[in-house]
């Protein structure tokens, strides 16, 4: 029997359009033999639509945009059935950025009793929030390069403070990024004073918390972490952006990137990958799957620098392409989500939920 699959897509995010290009992904690696397939599009207002079943792949982006009938009242339950001759098996969220990664989208299945591809509430939005994921990487005792960061009031009421703060603390050139969110988005380079302040309102204008990190020179290295509670980790990849760090422009739209895979790296710096990506998947208790990113220096110091909980399924992206040269076709990459997806949910029908 066919398992019936919902992809979630589209949202309320600066990642509207990575989300949209991930789903038109998704649709031509899913076996319509295996799954029945049910496109559920948030649109950039947050309206839900949901299309008829998927005959088959999608040609284009433009047939993700489903078509609305705004007549009727904005009924989400109608969209993921719970009826048990109705409901979805499996829901499959490919919603990037605020309102989809961070995990409100993840704690709506929750509580609708859903299983769904991916990580839980606290490590979708813990790995959201760089800070947050920061302060955990230094419990679990894991080198990364220091930071500063802040919010839109303490920068409003006293940039000088946190500039001279920045300055004291990490050395030219940092890098200045919204804390909530991904994609490279908002994030800017600083030299100097002026590039700094510049950066800075570049950043807001994405989220009020602002993370500044020392920039480094390495190697740019990720690592995918596949499963749930014995995770396991693919080949290593390294990024060779052709322009001055890995942007937008460069994962999404022209593929000005070198992708080397694998990576060539010493043995004990690949076990050392494979270590402290196992050792970030479990500190922030994610499930399904993670990319851990990393850089790496001349004299083999690792840094991990941060792990995406929802990475891309784009052409361009590395998640897919580190599985498929570790031997899981992104075919079977995707069939291996789902029953990670079903494991997981069906373990957590095991708690009891009344007391004696």
């Amino acid at each position: 029997m066919k398992k019936r699959i919902g992809l979630l897509y589209g949202g309320k995010s600066a990642e509207h359009e990575v989300s949209l290009s991930t789903a038109l992904a998704v649709t031509k690696a899913l076996d319509f033999d295996a799954y029945e397939v049910y496109p559920i599009y948030i649109t950039h207002d947050g309206e839900w639509r949901k299309g008829e079943r998927l005959e088959k792949t999608a040609e284009t982006i433009e047939q993700l945009q489903l078509a609305g009938d705004l007549s009727k009242p904005n009924d989400i339950s109608s969209f993921l059935p719970l009826q048990s001759d109705k409901a979805l098996d499996v829901i499959i969220p490919l919603l990037h950025g605020p309102n989809g990664e961070d995990g409100t989208v993840q704690g709506l299945l929750e509580v609708m009793n859903l299983p769904y591809v991916g990580n839980g509430v606290l490590a979708s939005s813990a790995g959201m929030d760089k800070v947050v994921m920061k302060q955990l990487f230094e419990q679990a005792g894991l080198n990364q390069t220091p930071y500063v960061y802040f919010i839109r009031r303490d920068w409003e009421t006293n940039q000088d403070f946190w500039v001279e703060k920045v300055e004291a603390e990490l050395a030219w050139p940092v890098f200045v990024k919204p804390a909530n969110l991904g994609s490279s988005v908002g994030i800017s380079k600083a030299d100097n004073r002026e590039e700094l302040v510049a950066a800075v309102k570049e950043a807001l204008k994405y989220d009020r918390k602002i993370v500044v990190e020392q920039g480094v020179v390495a190697r740019e290295i990720e690592v995918g972490v596949l499963g749930n509670d014995e995770p396991e980790c693919s080949v290593a990849g390294e990024i060779k952006p052709l322009k001055a760090f890995y942007d937008y422009q460069a994962k999404y739209k022209d593929g000005n990137t070198a992708m080397v895979i694998p990576a060539e790296l010493d043995e004990t710096v690949y076990a050392k990958l494979e270590e402290d990506a196992k050792k970030a998947f479990k500190i922030l208790d994610c499930s399904g799957l993670v990319r851990a990113d990393f850089f790496v220096t001349e004299a083999n110091e690792i840094l991990i620098n941060e792990v995406n909980t929802l990475p891309g399924f784009t052409p361009y992206s590395m998640f897919p392409l580190l599985w498929e040269n570790t031997g899981l076709p992104y075919p079977q990459l995707i069939e291996r989500l789902v029953s990670l997806a079903i494991e997981r949910h069906e373990e957590k029908q095991l708690l009891q939920v009344k007391i004696d």
